[in-house]
């Protein structure tokens, strides 16, 4: 890699904001927030991100998607416009 032109990359917390999940990885995401995280290595601090959406609240990751009948959709088109 060229030295200089990338992005700092960086362990960054994530929050969901509709269940308050935090989870650690690394992102070129700042923040001027800051939230303590607890590992294997004692506490330390690190940016915090809030999200409106993460897999613990996607409704697609969590069971709680609907389910379209789509073969119900093509009859309902069909009477209509049949």
């Amino acid at each position: 890699m060229k030295p200089g032109i990338h992005p700092d990359y960086h362990p960054v917390v994530f929050q969901d904001a509709a269940t308050g999940k935090q989870f650690l990885t690394r992102s070129t995401a700042t923040s001027q927030r800051a939230v303590e995280w607890a590992d294997a290595n004692g506490t330390q601090t690190y940016p915090l991100i809030v999200v409106d959406v993460s897999s613990d609240s996607h409704p697609y990751w969590t069971g709680s998607a609907r389910h379209i009948d789509s073969a119900g959709q093509v009859e309902k088109f069909r009477r209509r416009y049949g």
